[in-house]
């Protein structure tokens, strides 16, 4: 079992979207009995919040099934249960340190897709962080981003 953990800010925009589209992605590819995918927040300013509407309609909009859910932080535990974390941006990795005592390069390359913590865009090959659409409102160019995060994830090292 490969078990997945997308992180974000309050983890009812960015890593809920992100849990979704790759759960959607490897059922359509007949592998959904060998992974386990969540997501959660560093921060808890929006702990036991459902999907952000916005990021629900664009869900909805890409066909992509999703169901209500709470907003949960990122503990401990989290490090040592998931094979994979993978963070939004690079705020999320100096959080996710924070949560679980990691000193800074410790098993974190965020430029890289070969260790258990990464950042999202890493899986397709790129440097930069996937946008908050909370503060851009631009939903459209974070569920772009995340699905081809998504994509590389699934097709370059599951």
């Amino acid at each position: 079992m490969i078990k997945i953990l997308f992180i974000c800010h309050g983890n009812i925009c960015r890593s809920p979207m992100a849990e979704y589209i790759m759960k959607q992605l490897v059922e359509h590819a007949g592998r959904a009995d060998e992974f386990e995918i969540a997501s959660a927040a560093v921060s808890t300013e929006e702990i036991g919040n459902d999907i952000y509407p916005p990021a629900k309609r664009m869900l909805a909009a890409k066909n992509v099934p999703f169901e209500h859910r709470a907003a949960r932080q990122m503990t401990q535990a989290d490090y040592a249960y998931y094979d994979y974390i993978v963070c939004m941006d690079q705020s999320n990795l100096r959080w996710m340190r924070y949560i679980t005592g990691l000193e800074p390069e410790q098993d974190i390359h965020s430029g890289s897709t070969d260790r258990k913590v990464s950042l999202m865009m890493a899986w397709a090959g790129k440097t930069r962080d996937v946008a908050d659409p909370w503060y851009t409102g631009d939903f459209t160019k974070a569920y772009e981003d995340i699905l081809e995060g998504c994509q590389g994830m699934l097709r370059h090292t599951l």
